[in-house]
């Protein structure tokens, strides 16, 4: 079960393909933004996703929405991943896998990231939330939609 909308969004900081720890208390703050959470780097189901938030990447921007995918993939895996697909958005390494447990979204047995995505007011409230794992497309529309609202 994802978070609920209106609950504060947990605090983090996690590596990014830029090079830089992003803060979400430092580098975002008063900030909204896309958060989503997936199971793993080059897999179809999560490509896809990331290809739909790239292909839909422009809508975002118009809206001042940063976007930033999270796995518990290493910073060389998502930068090669980010390279084959040209992803114009971060993506951030949660390696022991405790920002996506923080976001309920972690599948506990397994420890693999469930696949979630958060949208992120300016107070830092979760103001929007999709999680289905079997459905990429569905996230991307849902968040536009929210937004767009």
């Amino acid at each position: 079960m994802a978070l609920s909308i209106g609950k504060t969004a947990p605090s983090f900081s996690l590596a990014s393909t830029s090079g830089l720890t992003l803060s979400s208390s430092a580098d975002l703050k008063g900030k909204s933004f896309i958060l989503y959470f997936y199971p793993k780097d080059f897999t179809p189901g999560c490509t896809a996703e990331a290809c739909e938030f790239r292909d839909q990447f422009e809508a975002f921007r118009e809206l001042a929405i940063p976007v930033f995918g999270v796995s518990r993939d290493s910073i060389e895996i998502h930068l090669k991943f980010k390279k084959a697909h040209k992803l114009p958005f971060e993506l951030l390494s949660d390696p022991d896998g405790s920002v996506c447990k923080a976001y309920d979204a972690l599948i506990p047995f397994i420890k693999m990231p469930k696949r979630v995505t958060y949208l992120i007011d300016e107070s830092h409230k979760i103001a929007g939330v999709f999680s289905e794992m079997f459905e990429s497309k569905g996230h991307i529309n849902s968040m536009l939609a929210k937004l767009k609202k």
